[in-house]
């Protein structure tokens, strides 16, 4: 069975989720007349490319046991519902999902899409992804374009929870854009507007993928869909691998960030990582 879940991909997952008339109605990806909304093409990729990568990551884990995942800034919780069920309805896999928003609405509304498509397994909060505290063991932290510093949060939150798998695929980059404009390196590139816009977004997750591996993650940067369809397409996938921290790759982290002169949100988080005569790297 795991197999077959390692061999299933977006495009199969997508054919699979157009055949199921009960959720995607529920989800509102269909209109009267049962089509795909144009709309909501673009959407429905980036879900299905999205949980191809997260089921490749199902063989880590236990299958005998539950699978926990803490969806962040989860919005109207799309992926959080297409993934209960291709695990439990499709694969016989027990899971639970927690989904935690700011917007009030949007968690009442997945309540009661849970609630009519039965999925008792599924527990919605109020409130921002850092506040969050559960007595469960999260597995897996997931996030599909949380705005801005919305997914240093998801991370930050993956990490102090300890989850074994925290997936993030970022949406905007706002956030190192207006810091990078001088007083670094490259300001002979960072002085045209594109070319900054584009270069924070590559600097804003190789400071993320830095401080994950700092913090005994294996990371890879994963593409979930074609870059025609969305450039917001970049999945940062960290699984732990180790309990303690990686001072190398924290060094490297605070290399980067001082290059630049960034004040980045991560670092807001822990203060304990600042580096110090005992930080050192060994490497």
């Amino acid at each position: 069975m795991l197999a077959d879940l390692i061999k299933m991909s977006g495009k199969e997952i997508l054919y699979l989720l157009e055949q199921e008339e009960n959720i995607m109605n529920c989800l509102g990806f269909k209109n009267n007349n049962g089509q795909l909304k144009k709309d909501m093409r673009k959407k429905i990729s980036e879900i299905s490319g999205f949980c191809e990568q997260i089921l490749k990551v199902i063989k880590k884990l236990d299958k005998d046991k539950e699978i926990v995942f803490l969806e962040c800034s989860c919005g109207k919780s799309y992926l959080s519902f297409v993934l209960s069920y291709i695990l439990e309805r499709e694969f016989n896999i027990k899971t639970f999902f927690f989904g935690v928003d700011t917007n009030k609405e949007l968690v009442q509304r997945c309540e009661e899409i849970s609630s009519i498509l039965g999925y008792g397994n599924m527990v919605f909060k109020h409130g921002k992804t850092i506040d969050f505290s559960t007595d469960r063991k999260v597995d897996i932290v997931i996030a599909l374009h949380a705005c801005n510093t919305a997914t240093d949060e998801a991370i930050v939150k993956g990490i102090k929870i300890g989850a074994k798998h925290i997936m993030v695929v970022p949406c905007c980059h706002g956030q190192l854009r207006s810091q990078i404009k001088s007083h670094h390196p490259l300001t002979n590139l960072t002085q045209f507007g594109l070319l900054r816009y584009k270069f924070a977004d590559i600097l804003t997750d190789a400071l993320r993928s830095q401080f994950l591996l700092g913090n005994g993650y294996y990371v890879e940067l994963l593409g979930i869909v074609s870059p025609k369809l969305t450039p917001k397409n970049i999945l940062i996938s960290a699984r732990k691998i180790k309990s303690k921290k990686n001072k190398g790759s924290l060094e490297k982290y605070y290399q980067l960030s001082n290059m630049f002169n960034t004040n980045f949100r991560l670092q807001e988080f822990f203060p304990e990582h600042s580096l110090n005569d005992t930080l050192v790297c060994t490497c």
